[in-house]
C-alpha cells in the first residue's frame, strides 16, 4: 500500500471517491497498515478496531457506489481522542481509576455528528490523566512518542490523536483543548488544529476543567480542518452551553484570502520567555502576511500575565475531577494531578471567584483590541518538542507546563478562536507552528488566514521519516 494514500487529505479522499477512483476501503486499509507498522514505536493508539473499521469502510463503498453518502466524510478513516464518548468503545481517560468494562451506550455530539456522517473510526488515542498536562504519558497509556523524533513529546493532552495524524495513521482527529490540548501537540508535530469559540463544537459530558475546555478538529491541512468543522459544528441538546447553528460552511471562501486585513503580530504577549530559533522562525512567518496583502504591525496586545489565574481555573478543575474519588482511587492516580488537585482544595471561593472577575476582564479587553484588529498572531508555544517522560523543557520547569505554553491558555480564559499552523523547523527538523487568533464567532476567518499562509508556503509535503 502507497504511503501517498496514508497521506492524502480528507478533501481529496472524498473527491476520489466521488470520481470512484479510490474505495474508503482503500484508505481505511492503508491506515491501518501505517498503524500496524507504527504504533508499537509512537503509542498513539491504545485502542484500534480494525475489523470495525473495515465494515464500516465497506458500508461507506456501497455508498459511494450508489452516489448516496452520508455526510462530507463519508469513509474518511479518522481516530478519536480517549476522553469522547464512543459507543462500544471504553473511554478509560488515561487513567486507572476508570472501569474500562462498564457499559459504553453513548456517542459524544461530536462523536455522534461523525459516525452520522459515514466517517470511519479506527480506533481511540492516548492521552495524559483527564488530560492535566501539556505532555503525553500517562501510568495506564504509557508514553507516546513524536513521529518526527521518538525521543520527542509529540505534546498533549491530544498528543496521541497529533501522532497518529502526523504519521499517516487518519488524516483526521477529533481532540479537545483546555489549555492548549489541541494546539501544543499540532505545534510539536506540524499539523494544523483549531480551538473554536467556546459551544462552538458542543461538548458531553461537561469538563470537569468547566468553560475553558474545546472539543475540535486536527488534520494535516487547513481545509480538512474545515471540512471536519462542517460536521461537528452543530448544536446538541445535551450541552446547554452549545451555541445556536450558524449554517456555517467552514469550506466556502476559504482561499478569499486576507487582502487589507489588520494583523497584529505578538513576539511575546509582552511577558512570555521564548526559545530564540522559535522567535526567529514565527517571526519570519509573520511578516509573510504582509506580502499577503494584510496590513502587519508588531503589537502586543496589552494584557498581563495571566497564568496566576489560568492556574486557580486549572487547580479546582482538577479538584473537580478527583472530588468523588476514595482514597483508595486517589492512590492510583498520577501524582502531579494529585499535587493539582490538592492544590485547588486551598483555593477560596473568594479567591475562585477573584480569578473568574480577572477572566472577565481579559475577555472584554480582547473583545476591545478585536475593534481594531482582524488577527493576533503569536507563537503557537515557546520551545520546541523536548524529550519525553519530562513535563517541561530545561529552564521551563517553574510550573509544569504553563511556562512553555504561554501562547495557549490565554485564549481558553477569553474562548475565542485560535487556530495553529505549520511555519517552519528548527535545524534539528522540528516542527515550528504559528498561532491565528481571532474574535470570538470568527472562526472563518482565522481558517482563512491560516489557508493564505498554507497556500502561499506549504509545508504539508514534509513528512517524519519514519
Amino acid at each position: 500500500m502507497s504511503d501517498d494514500l496514508s497521506y492524502t487529505p480528507a478533501t481529496e479522499l472524498v473527491a476520489a471517491y466521488r470520481s470512484r477512483k479510490l474505495s474508503p476501503v482503500e484508505a481505511t486499509a492503508a491506515a491501518l497498515a501505517r498503524i500496524e507498522k507504527h504504533n508499537p514505536r509512537l503509542n498513539a493508539f491504545y485502542l484500534v478496531d480494525a475489523e470495525g473499521a473495515l465494515r464500516t469502510a465497506r458500508d461507506s463503498e456501497a455508498r459511494w457506489l450508489r452516489a448516496a453518502p452520508l455526510g462530507p466524510l463519508d469513509g474518511v478513516p479518522m481516530s478519536i481522542k480517549d476522553h469522547q464518548l464512543t459507543k462500544g468503545w471504553p473511554s478509560p481517560r488515561g487513567s486507572r481509576t476508570t472501569d474500562a468494562t462498564e457499559q459504553w451506550v453513548e456517542d459524544g455530539p461530536a462523536v455522534a455528528r461523525l459516525r452520522e456522517s459515514g466517517a470511519v473510526f479506527l480506533g481511540k488515542t492516548t492521552m495524559p490523566e483527564f488530560g492535566w498536562k501539556g505532555v503525553n504519558d500517562s501510568v495506564l497509556f504509557g508514553i507516546t512518542r513524536n513521529p518526527w523524533n521518538p525521543d520527542k513529546t509529540p505534546g498533549g493532552s491530544s498528543g496521541g490523536a497529533s501522532a497518529a495524524v502526523a504519521a499517516g495513521m487518519g488524516p483526521l482527529a477529533l481532540g479537545s483543548d483546555g489549555g492548549g490540548s489541541i494546539r501544543i501537540p499540532c505545534a510539536f508535530t506540524g499539523l494544523v488544529g483549531l480551538k473554536a469559540t467556546y459551544g462552538r463544537v458542543p461538548m458531553h459530558p461537561p469538563s470537569p476543567y468547566g468553560t475553558i475546555s474545546h472539543v475540535g478538529p486536527m488534520s494535516r491541512t487547513v481545509a480538512d480542518c474545515a471540512l471536519m468543522m462542517n460536521v461537528i459544528a452543530r448544536p446538541d441538546p445535551r450541552d446547554w452551553f452549545a451555541l445556536p447553528a450558524d449554517q456555517a460552511d467552514y469550506l466556502a471562501g476559504l482561499d478569499d484570502g486576507i487582502k487589507g486585513r489588520k494583523v497584529a503580530f505578538s513576539a511575546n504577549l509582552g511577558y512570555a520567555k521564548v526559545d530564540p530559533e522559535v522567535a526567529g522562525i514565527v517571526a519570519a512567518a509573520a511578516q509573510r502576511f504582509a506580502a499577503l496583502g494584510a496590513i502587519v504591525e508588531a503589537r502586543d496586545p496589552g494584557f498581563a500575565d495571566p497564568t496566576d489565574y489560568f492556574l486557580i481555573h486549572w487547580q479546582v478543575g482538577s479538584t473537580n475531577a478527583l472530588r468523588a474519588f476514595s482514597p483508595e482511587k486517589v492512590s492510583l492516580v498520577d501524582p502531579g494531578l494529585v499535587e493539582f488537585a490538592e492544590a485547588g482544595k486551598r483555593v477560596s471561593i473568594v479567591q475562585y471567584l477573584a480569578a473568574v472577575a480577572e477572566r472577565t476582564r481579559l475577555g472584554v479587553h480582547m473583545n476591545r483590541f478585536h475593534e481594531n484588529w482582524d488577527l493576533l498572531l503569536t507563537p503557537a508555544l515557546a520551545v520546541p518538542a523536548f524529550d519525553v517522560g519530562l513535563l517541561a523543557p530545561p529552564g521551563y520547569d517553574g510550573l509544569a507546563w504553563l511556562q512553555w505554553t504561554p501562547f495557549s491558555y490565554p485564549f481558553n480564559l477569553t474562548q475565542q478562536p485560535a487556530v495553529v499552523v505549520p511555519c517552519g523547523f528548527t535545524r534539528a527538523g522540528l516542527p515550528i507552528g504559528l498561532q491565528i487568533v481571532g474574535n470570538k464567532y470568527r472562526e472563518a476567518l482565522v481558517l482563512r488566514a491560516a489557508r493564505a499562509y498554507e497556500t502561499a508556503y506549504p509545508l504539508t509535503e514534509r513528512r517524519p521519516l519514519l
